[in-house]
């Protein structure tokens, strides 16, 4: 058989030849199966033997560079390997990745044919109408009172059962801290439990241009008459809004020491600018915090450059909880929900797991940065409008990261998904 040279693709790898070399043995058959490695430039070769019953399990898997892989192709050919066309019918994964690309296209027809389905936020804007509650797993979240800064809800959000202490802790108005990597939803999941509770939500980032005067408030001169503006702290509490303190371990010390204050349940703030005025939490008044690297999430602080260590006695103050990424399975879910009709099972599959493959590569820091469902989302929409995955990849993930980065994440969409024909 006639091997032809690699020929090459924009990012360094090539995509021909990818598949599964085969020979017949006196038992079954040989294999070898070449797929995209991580980085550029680079192939993953797995081997293994055929009993009769379909590919056996893996006994070699090593990674190698472009040349060695011609130097393995000459020997296959000299041993009598050749690729089998009809590996996808055997392998599911090689089915898969050459399904992709039709499965998408009949989506991205089908959404060009018909309307989106409704958003169902007035089914759920009925229901805390007449009951006054929202139901969130086995907890009941009481209501709040319209107000224009409740969160758009996302009808097809994922509750899932392990969100369901948060909630509760919600409920008894705990003061609650969500620690994980960027991307893992911590926001959002206070952010839509306030959505269908209907109550309003102010966020403050503690992106180290935040200052105290803004989280407490400060003495400004307005047409000649000097004003006290209260901070988002104090206009939280006397509103009754939930508020959220993004990154907290970037927060400045002088932050910290106004929020010690206000951490227990009915703790109370002295405005010691404003004459030690003391502001009175609203019932419905919430404090929530997130944070990448606190905690069980420490070990990983270098990649959170100006992260800041949180004493055991600041912490103790807080619930906090680990929020780790959506599982395949559950991201599966949302977008099937989210990009409902047009979505399907088998394309949400694939996206999902290469999703897991970049949060796996971030893990081990060959990637440096995160892959967040949002991110997933924004780039299954536009590979539905558009109906091709590399095109859409640009706007929603490539030109968000360095080329490095989108040279390794090119190279695992195309290790799920083969290109069309």
């Amino acid at each position: 058989m006639s091997m032809p040279d690699l020929p090459e693709s924009e990012d360094g790898n090539k995509d021909e030849n990818l598949g599964l070399y085969r020979r017949a043995t006196q038992t079954g058959a040989e294999w070898w199966r070449v797929s995209v490695a991580d980085r550029p430039e680079t192939y993953r070769l797995e081997h293994g033997v055929d009993d009769g019953n379909g590919a056996g399990g893996v006994d070699i898997d090593l990674v190698v560079d472009a040349e060695n892989l011609r130097a393995k192709q000459k020997k296959w050919r000299r041993e009598g390997f050749a690729i089998d066309s009809g590996a996808a019918g055997n392998d599911p994964d090689a089915r898969a990745r050459v399904a992709f690309m039709p499965e998408l296209q009949r989506a991205s027809a089908k959404r060009l044919a018909e309307q989106s389905r409704g958003s169902g936020e007035a089914d759920a804007a009925t229901q805390a109408e007449a009951h006054g509650t929202v139901r969130f797993g086995d907890v009941d979240v009481p209501c709040g009172m319209p107000h224009p800064l409740v969160p758009r809800m996302n009808p097809a959000y994922l509750f899932s059962a392990r969100f369901n202490d948060i909630v509760a802790d919600i409920v008894e108005n705990r003061r609650v801290m969500l620690i994980g990597h960027t991307g893992a939803g911590k926001t959002s999941l206070i952010e839509q439990v306030a959505a269908r509770a209907r109550h309003g939500v102010l966020r403050s980032n503690m992106n180290g241009q935040t200052t105290v005067g803004d989280f407490v408030g400060f003495w400004t001169v307005k047409g000649g008459e000097t004003l006290w503006v209260d901070g988002v702290l104090p206009t939280a509490m006397r509103e009754g809004l939930w508020l959220i303190v993004d990154e907290i371990d970037f927060a400045e010390p002088s932050i910290l020491a106004a929020l010690t204050a206000v951490l227990e349940p009915q703790g109370r703030l002295v405005l010691k600018e404003k004459g030690n005025e003391i502001v009175a939490p609203h019932p419905a008044f919430r404090l929530f915090a997130t944070a990448n690297a606190v905690g069980a999430m420490s070990q990983f602080r270098h990649l959170y450059q100006g992260a800041n260590l949180m004493n055991e006695a600041f912490l103790d103050r807080w619930r906090v909880y680990l929020l780790d990424y959506l599982t395949p399975a559950e991201e599966t879910d949302v977008l099937l929900r989210t990009l409902a009709p047009y979505m399907t099972r088998a394309l949400a599959v694939t996206l999902a797991a290469i999703a897991a493959d970049c949060r796996a590569a971030f893990a081990r820091e060959d990637l440096s940065s995160a892959f967040s469902t949002r991110r997933l989302l924004d780039w299954a929409e536009l590979m539905l409008r558009t109906g091709d995955p590399e095109r859409a990849a640009g706007p929603a993930i490539y030109a968000k990261v360095t080329p490095e980065d989108a040279a390794l994440i090119r190279g695992i969409v195309r290790h799920h998904i083969a290109p069309a024909v």
